[in-house]
């Protein structure tokens, strides 16, 4: 229903799922056609709602919700949207959250919208670059919206203490804003520490825990950046050690009290540049932690195994995506398995454990476009969606289903 799963945490626990792919071309049950944007597909209700944008015969934005069972469209609702100063114009970037029937959209510029999930209809909306005077990333407002409670929350780098605001999911009206932070595209998470509820979010300059519910600060360690801001990955917790890693400027480890609501650092590792790397040098792809050991994709497509108390690398394989800068994979576990999604459109399944890296089955779910970006024959880069024993993904041109059950 959201980014990443019901928790955020990339961890997908349906059973009666297929051991190995029955040929190298998954069988799809629709495809339906979309126009480009990075938006990941969310699933809810009997439905899949996505984002996309058109540019022609004038630039607009649109919230896609389609049948599950067929890829038939539902409802489709569409603003006019001009890019202005955002560098990958191919289309949104959150995905749509789902939460008490509303369907909650962000788009690149920062059109806030609650929707209603079934029909489609606005239940309220705000123009943010206006109303809060958006300091706008390079690529663009890219973190998807936090629903927990009564309130939705969103990263946006508003002027003044508006990194962070919360709006009453019902209403749209404001309750609290936070940070002076430039606005990350990373996604914000909710935590469990100290007995209490924690926002987590990595901004522009810092990782960052809150009351969700007033805004206030818990406790921000900095995070240095060496050329600019480019923190994408979405924070990973296990148990009391929390992760970050970027492109430019590394990986760092921190370690969360579990007495009251403060962080410290464990470690914080990086190389000389973006191929010399040290520990890992994640861009799209968030990695996972299980036990004391981290699992990501470095730089140029590098899957790595660190330690998790330490950073020191443990192994790294070459197989699960082709060499390139900026290459991605993005990973969700259910069970002893991790399931790859990577650039190429192909459906992986693995183990990954400290002994290396374990593939188990491969297949072609859907094949690279070009608008996300124009390298050879393009990218897939929006993270899938997993959900009733099917997996949804997209590309510049269409929204594919499969399914993943067991004979």
């Amino acid at each position: 229903p959201q980014w990443r799963g019901p928790n955020r945490d990339g961890v997908w626990k349906e059973t009666g799922l297929i051991e190995k792919f029955p040929a190298p071309q998954l069988k799809s049950l629709w495809r339906a056609p979309i126009s480009a944007g990075y938006s990941g597909p969310t699933v809810a209700g009997g439905r899949v709602f996505v984002m996309d944008r058109v540019d022609m015969p004038k630039q607009v934005e649109r919230v896609l919700a389609l049948d599950e069972k067929t890829g038939n469209e539902i409802w489709t609702h569409s603003y006019d949207c001009v890019y202005s100063g955002v560098g990958y114009v191919a289309g949104p970037r959150a995905s749509v959250s789902i939460d008490d029937g509303r369907a909650f959209s962000l788009g690149t510029m920062g059109h806030l919208f609650a929707l209603d999930a079934a029909k489609g209809t606005v239940l309220w909306q705000r123009d943010l670059l206006k109303e809060y005077k958006i300091r706008m990333p390079i690529w663009g407002i890219a973190a998807s919206p936090l629903v927990t409670g009564d309130l939705v929350i969103v990263q946006i780098g508003g002027e003044g203490a508006a990194c962070l605001v919360a709006f009453d999911k019902r209403t749209g009206a404001e309750k609290w804003r936070a940070l002076d932070d430039d606005a990350s595209y990373s996604a914000p998470i909710l935590i469990k520490q100290a007995g209490k509820p924690v926002l987590v979010c990595w901004t522009g300059h810092n990782v960052v825990g809150l009351n969700p519910a007033d805004g206030k600060i818990y406790w921000r360690v900095p995070f240095e950046i060496s050329r600019m801001v480019i923190s994408i990955a979405t924070p990973v917790l296990e148990k009391n050690r929390l992760f970050v890693s970027s492109f430019y400027d590394g990986s760092m480890m921190l370690k969360l009290s579990t007495d009251e609501t403060a962080a410290e650092t464990l470690w914080q590792r990086r190389g000389p540049d973006e191929k010399l790397t040290e520990s890992l040098h994640s861009i799209i792809s968030t990695p996972y932690l299980q036990g004391d050991y981290v699992y990501g994709v470095d730089s140029y497509g590098e899957l790595r195994c660190l330690n998790a108390v330490t950073g020191e690398r443990i192994w790294e394989s070459k197989d699960a995506v082709p060499r390139q800068r900026w290459a991605t994979i993005h990973m969700v576990r259910n069970g002893d398995k991790i399931w790859m999604f990577n650039e190429r459109g192909e459906l992986i399944i693995s183990r990954l454990s400290p002994k290396g890296y374990e593939e188990i089955s491969r297949a072609k779910l859907i094949d690279p476009t070009t608008e996300q970006l124009r390298r050879g024959d393009g990218v897939c880069w929006s993270h899938p969606a997993y959900a009733n024993k099917s997996v949804f993904a997209r590309s510049d041109k269409e929204l594919v289903c499969a399914s993943l059950a067991a004979e």
